[in-house]
C-alpha cells in the first residue's frame, strides 16, 4: 500500500503535499510515494514554469513519451456514492496506447490515472488509489490497466464534493534516471500527461424510511404514513434529514407484484414525511425517492398493512 496523496479540505480549497520526487515503480507494484507530487513535478519540468500549486521549477525538459490514455472508465461510468464513514472502492480501467519502444510494465516506467475536482492546476480536491494501477501487455503497443480510486469519507470528503469530477493520468519512463538523485537531470525523462480523460460523479448516500399505521387497521379508517429522507453529510460526517424533496407513496396489494403512485409528498425542514391514505385492501406501503444531482434515488422497504 502506499503513501496517499496529502489533501486536506481547507475552507474550499485543498493543501497540496511539497514537492519532492519520489521512487520510481513498475506499473502494478506498490510503492512508498506520492504520486500527485511526480507529476506536479514532471508537470513543472515539462511546461518550464510552477503550474501547479505547491511545485518549484526543475532542471531540464523530459522528452514527449510517446504513449497515450484510452478508454478510460472510473466506476463503470456511475456515480460513486459514498456514506459517511468506512472505505468506498470505485474501479477505474483504461488501456494505454504506445509507440513499440515503450513498456509501460518496465520497472522504470511510473503511471497513474485519479480524479480531480476543480480546475487542473489548482484542484480544489484530489482522490486516488491505495495502490497504482496494474497493467498488462495485449499487444507490441497497447498495455490494458486497472486500478481504483479509494476513498475515506470521513478524513476527505465536504459536501462540496459532491459534485462532477474528471480523470487524470500521467505516465513517465524514468530511463534508468535515479529519481533519488539531488539534481535530476529531465531531459533524459520521458513523460506524458493527460487532464480531462473523462468524467466522474460524486454523491452522498441517501436512506429512506416508512411506517403505515395504526396496524392492523379498519377497512375505510385513516392510515398515517411516515417516513424520513436522509443523506450523509461529510461536513459533519453525520446523516442528516434532506428537506423540501418530493417523494413519491406508493402501494402494492397483497398478491401483486407492482406498485402504483398513491400522491407525492414532500419532505420537511428535518427531512420527515407524513401523509394519509384511507385503508382499503391488505397491501405494501413504500416511499421512493428519485434522487437529484448530489444524492442517489433511495426506495424504502415496503410496509405491510392487515386492513380487517
Amino acid at each position: 500500500m502506499r503513501i496517499r496523496a496529502t489533501v486536506v479540505a481547507v475552507t474550499g480549497a485543498v493543501a497540496l503535499s511539497a514537492l519532492a520526487v519520489p521512487a520510481a515503480h513498475a506499473a502494478g507494484s506498490s510503492g512508498a510515494h506520492d504520486s500527485i507530487d511526480t507529476l506536479k513535478a514532471l508537470h513543472t519540468a515539462a511546461s518550464g514554469r510552477t503550474a501547479f500549486t505547491g511545485s518549484t521549477a526543475a532542471s531540464g525538459t523530459p522528452y514527449a513519451l510517446d504513449a497515450k490514455f484510452t478508454g478510460v472508465s472510473v466506476n463503470n461510468g456511475k456515480p460513486i456514492v459514498a456514506g459517511t464513514s468506512g472505505k468506498v472502492r470505485a474501479a477505474v480501467t483504461f488501456k494505454v496506447t504506445h509507440g513499440a519502444g515503450v513498456d509501460v510494465t518496465a520497472g522504470d516506467t511510473e503511471l497513474d490515472v485519479f480524479i480531480y475536482r476543480g480546475s487542473f492546476t489548482a484542484p480544489a480536491n484530489i482522490l486516488l488509489g491505495d495502490d497504482y494501477p496494474t497493467c498488462s501487455n495485449t499487444s507490441a503497443t497497447v498495455a490494458t490497466c486497472k486500478g481504483t480510486i479509494d476513498i475515506l469519507p470521513g478524513e476527505e470528503l465536504g459536501n462540496a464534493d459532491a459534485t462532477g469530477w474528471k480523470a487524470t493520468g500521467y505516465i513517465v519512463d524514468w530511463n534508468d534516471v535515479d529519481p533519488f538523485a539531488d539534481d535530476i537531470d529531465y531531459s533524459k525523462v520521458g513523460f506524458t500527461e493527460s487532464a480531462s480523460l473523462t468524467a466522474a460523479k460524486l454523491q452522498r448516500h441517501s436512506k429512506l424510511t416508512v411506517n403505515a399505521a395504526p396496524e392492523p387497521v379498519k377497512k375505510g379508517r385513516t392510515l398515517t404514513v411516515t417516513g424520513k429522507l436522509s443523506r450523509a453529510n461529510w461536513d459533519t460526517g453525520k446523516y442528516a434529514g434532506y428537506s423540501a424533496q418530493p417523494v413519491k407513496l406508493q402501494f402494492r396489494k397483497k398478491g401483486s407484484s407492482a406498485y402504483t403512485t398513491v400522491k407525492t409528498v414532500r419532505t420537511s425542514s428535518t427531512g420527515a414525511l407524513k401523509t394519509t391514505v384511507k385503508a382499503t385492501v391488505d397491501g405494501y406501503y413504500r416511499y421512493v425517492f428519485a434522487g437529484t444531482s448530489t444524492t442517489p434515488a433511495a426506495t424504502a422497504a415496503g410496509d405491510f398493512v392487515d386492513v380487517k
